[in-house]
């Protein structure tokens, strides 16, 4: 008897899948550059990016090439064994920053995974066995699993599931004075992400980056950045840490590093790494060949001073068009970001109905996403054209339009 193929709707996605996501109603099927089409055939102009992922737009001539070329010759090994593609990947990522050292994961809480368990690991090992506090902070991302979520000031995340990892310590973003109100000898680190993405993409001080830097200086602790979302050139430089003189002692990454692969890594400086031994940390696919070759095309394209330039450029595209539109609707407090990770925080009148502008926007052909409560966050592709911002600029007017009546 012939084998009868289910339908493969929206529908099923509430029938097999674990009920933790609440996905559009549509299903996308189709991606080309910073457009995307559904299973009707419908576009959508893509101002969300894979939540920052895909940084070159969807199917990138380059990362296909690349990966189809290594799909022919190599896609695993185990960590028994090295493999080209990481080894060059490694180098290019050590060059292009302060780091000497890589460990390449599949995700960015895989990532701040390692940097958090290599922070408490060579405090306890190099300083004192009770140097294990870490300082992280309120509405802070930094991923899913017990540890990161715990680290991440979020507890709507991290609530429920049991007892939770020990000496983590939340203070309010941007607040120096708080951080100095709780740091001590027992710290080994600080974790900040330069721009906080999930909480509403709001930017670090200059001044409070720094204040961390002399405080991990003053306390033996080590500056973890978690550039996740910042990092592979979506504020218009590499890593958002370029924009200043504060070098963390730890950086990850992920997110756009393999421009829509999983792949992500951390990086950090000899001294620091060599605590480390043969079986002290691993994972199964970390510097997968396939992922490591898709990642050093990703990189060697996007460290470009002409792509990263054409992110501030883009930056501003954005932001004269958000402008417009709320000089028409008053529908904005504040627009704030750089380079292509930008929020527009919704008036309080109108931040209860953040999710129906993503779905008027979805609606009119126009993929958005949020940041917390209120703000509509914008990570577009780093090359997106200025014909689909302008067109897509229209449809969030039509769609904000449409929901404010």
């Amino acid at each position: 008897m012939p084998v009868t193929q289910t339908p493969i709707t929206r529908e099923l996605f509430d029938e097999v899948i674990l009920p933790i996501y609440a996905p559009a109603q549509f299903v996308p099927v189709k991606g080309q550059g910073s457009r995307v089409w559904d299973q009707q055939g419908k576009e959508y102009i893509d101002f969300a990016g894979g939540i920052a992922v895909t940084a070159l737009g969807h199917c990138h001539p380059v990362l296909v090439e690349t990966l189809q070329k290594q799909s022919e010759q190599l896609w695993h090994l185990s960590n028994i064994f090295t493999n080209e593609p990481a080894l060059r990947l490694a180098k290019k990522l050590t060059d292009a920053t302060f780091a000497d050292r890589i460990f390449f994961a599949n995700s960015g809480a895989e990532a701040n995974e390692a940097a958090f368990k290599l922070a408490r690991y060579y405090a306890t090992n190099t300083i004192s066995p009770y140097k294990t506090k870490i300082i992280a902070f309120h509405h802070a991302f930094h991923g899913r699993t017990f540890f990161t979520v715990t680290v991440g000031g979020q507890p709507k995340y991290s609530d429920g599931f049991g007892p939770k990892p020990a000496d983590i310590v939340h203070v309010p973003f941007n607040d120096l004075d708080a951080v100095k109100a709780v740091i001590d000898d027992h710290t080994c680190a600080i974790v900040v992400e330069p721009i906080q993405g999930e909480g509403g993409v709001t930017p670090a001080t200059e001044a409070f980056l720094s204040g961390l830097r002399q405080l991990c200086d003053q306390y033996q602790a080590l500056l973890v950045f978690d550039e996740v979302q910042t990092g592979m050139g979506r504020t218009g430089k590499l890593f958002a840490y370029q924009h200043s003189e504060v070098v963390p002692d730890i950086l990850t990454t992920a997110k756009a590093l393999g421009g829509g692969f999983p792949v992500s890594a951390m990086l950090t400086r000899e001294g620091i790494a060599k605590v480390m031994t043969p079986g002290s940390h691993g994972t199964t696919y970390g510097g997968n060949p396939l992922a490591c070759s898709v990642a050093e095309a990703s990189l060697d394209i996007i460290n470009d001073s002409q792509l990263l330039a054409g992110v501030e450029q883009r930056h501003q595209w954005f932001i004269k068009a958000l402008e417009e539109i709320n000089n028409h609707y008053h529908i904005f407090t504040t627009i704030r970001g750089k380079g292509l990770l930008i929020g527009a925080q919704l008036a309080p009148e109108y931040a209860a109905r953040l999710r129906d502008f993503i779905q008027a926007a979805a609606e009119h052909g126009l993929l958005l996403l949020s940041a917390g409560s209120d703000v509509l966050r914008f990570t577009p592709s780093l090359i997106i054209p200025e014909q689909d911002v302008q067109q897509g600029m229209a449809k969030l007017q039509q769609a904000i339009a449409q929901v404010i009546g």
